[in-house]
């Protein structure tokens, strides 16, 4: 299940869903011998990825003003990075990439190069991430002084090549069919939905799908890198970025210079990426009885129950009453899981989730549908809404291989929703295209610590909903000399957004010094929201 933006989000298949060097270097990468261009598969990748990089260390990057409808005012610029669409054909085809930067506020001799974004996803767009600096935001204060700050599309995403796998009109309609199944009929009513989804991926932009895979967005990366002109990345992502640097890592590690990954996706290779989605379901039941628990002791503000079963038997209600009758005739059930799963994803969601809902028992059904439904005037919204999640699904199901038994997908999916049951359905029928997908699955890079790879930061909250604890864990084991920050007692996903001392100090401290504490770190969590 890709991670979810704050903005509202309709998912396809009537579910919920679950993101610079003034001069140039040339020749920031040394291309293979050429004798490596006639082996196969990741070698033959490999020597395209470094001659690609050849390339844009020499070209580097035309910045310019940003589009005015990119909404990216100045100082910040824009401009493209161009790559191949097969890294085994360096002289293929080509697509462009959307970059954009703003420069370090601090002096000529505080400047330690680029910081590279990557929100997460797949599917997510970095290129808000200068603006940090605009908006002045403290936490990044210290590191702004040091770094550009560069965020990109990846290959697929917004301005860089985007796809798509449905007209975004028809993707954002609703109401959708409830997730959760009443019967074998409603089970293939999905099926088919999922089967004519992947058919439409293929129809729209099948010539990108092959090669919309995690490895190749790592030797973007690293193209990127190369043509800001620095010899080696320092990297920050979250979520799937998480995953993205851990393949980055792996493919390049002698180019990482520093790489903090947030709220971390399981490199296994087991875990990629349909265990993944199951485990995701465990831990969203988890961090929402977290969020029933909180409204209920802040019951004296929404009158929602003292009781995380009062609570829940207030969802249910809600959820049966627009299963029955749509509420405005457009939110139903799967509406409401796409509203309502932000609270388990996000700390900053528990406020406004818990006012919707209190507004709404409390007599106030327009709220929630204002909330809730799509916004079919929003045009540039839809469009977008609809790339993220082609682009997610495109990268999930090219990643790695999925069960095609359809048998097997509906016994792990039933065991889990008895148990585990606000997003498991919602969750299977968005990752059901990968049982049908019409181009070659990849094997999962093996991520591992290869030569050269320095300490990386690991930092996850104890329950994360999106991205299980036990995923750091794994990365922490991987990458030889990592360090990893415990945030306890807490469950937002993204924790280098929020304020925690204990947590910005040492990020602060690893990006301007490279130091890491000498052991794992556990910090207490950040402050629990107030109504």
């Amino acid at each position: 299940m890709r991670d979810i933006r704050p903005r509202k989000r309709t998912a396809a298949l009537g579910s919920a869903g679950a993101l610079v060097a003034a001069t140039l270097i040339a020749g920031a990468v040394a291309a293979p011998t050429a004798s490596a261009e006639s082996r196969h598969g990741q070698d033959r990748e490999a020597y395209g990825a470094a001659i690609a990089a050849d390339r844009a260390a020499k070209a580097g990057i035309d910045w310019q003003d940003c589009p005015a409808d990119w909404g990216l005012e100045k100082p910040i610029q824009c401009g493209y990075v161009t790559v191949p669409l097969n890294y085994a054909k360096p002289d293929g085809k080509q697509i462009k990439l959307a970059v954009d930067r703003i420069g370090n506020t601090g002096t000529k001799d505080e400047r330690q190069g680029a910081l590279i974004y990557n929100p997460g996803g797949p599917g997510g767009s970095g290129l808000r991430f200068p603006r940090r600096v605009i908006t002045k935001n403290a936490i990044w204060a210290n590191t702004a002084k040091a770094y550009d700050f560069v965020g990109f599309d990846p290959r697929g995403v917004g301005h860089s090549a985007p796809i798509s796998c449905i007209d975004p009109q028809e993707y954002v309609k609703a109401p959708k069919a409830d997730p959760v199944p009443d019967t074998e009929a409603d089970k293939l009513a999905q099926r088919k939905l999922a089967a004519e989804y992947a058919d439409g991926c293929y129809e729209r932009s099948g010539e990108m799908l092959p090669y919309m895979t995690t490895p190749n967005t790592a030797r973007d990366l690293d193209v990127i890198r190369a043509a800001l002109g620095e010899k080696k990345l320092n990297y920050l992502g979250v979520s799937y970025g998480t995953y993205l640097g851990a393949v980055y890592g792996t493919l390049f590690p002698g180019h990482v210079r520093r790489m903090i990954v947030d709220s971390v996706v399981n490199p296994s290779r087991e875990n990629i990426w349909y265990q993944a989605n199951l485990e995701q379901d465990i831990a969203f039941e988890g961090r929402w009885k977290d969020w029933e628990d909180w409204v209920a002791a802040n019951d004296a503000t929404f009158h929602l129950g003292t009781t995380r079963d009062a609570v829940q038997a207030k969802w249910l209600e809600l959820r049966a009453t627009a299963k029955k009758s749509p509420l405005g005739g457009v939110v139903g059930p799967a509406e409401l899981i796409t509203f309502f799963q932000s609270a388990p994803y996000y700390d900053t969601s528990w406020v406004p989730v818990a006012t919707v809902f209190s507004q709404y028992v409390a007599g106030d059904t327009q709220a929630l549908v204002d909330a809730a439904a799509p916004d079919l005037s929003d045009t540039a919204g839809n469009i977008a809404s609809e790339n993220g999640n082609a682009v997610y699904t495109a990268v999930e199901c090219a990643d790695a291989k999925w069960p095609t038994s359809w048998r097997k997908w509906d016994r792990d999916n039933t065991r889990l929703n008895k148990d585990y049951p606000f997003m498991t359905w919602a969750n299977a029928w968005m990752n059901l295209p990968c049982a049908t997908w019409p181009v070659k699955q990849q094997t999962p890079v093996n991520v591992t610590t290869g030569k050269g790879l320095p300490p990386v930061l690991i930092v996850q909250s104890e329950r994360d909903a999106a991205t299980p604890y036990a995923g750091a864990v794994e990365l922490h084991q991987r990458f030889k000399g990592s360090r990893l920050i415990t945030e306890k007692d807490a469950g937002s996903h993204g924790v280098t957004g929020l304020v925690n001392t204990c947590i910005n100090s040492r990020v602060d401290a690893y990006l301007l010094t490279g130091k890491l504490d000498a052991a794992d770190v556990i910090c207490a969590p950040h402050a629990t929201p107030k109504p």
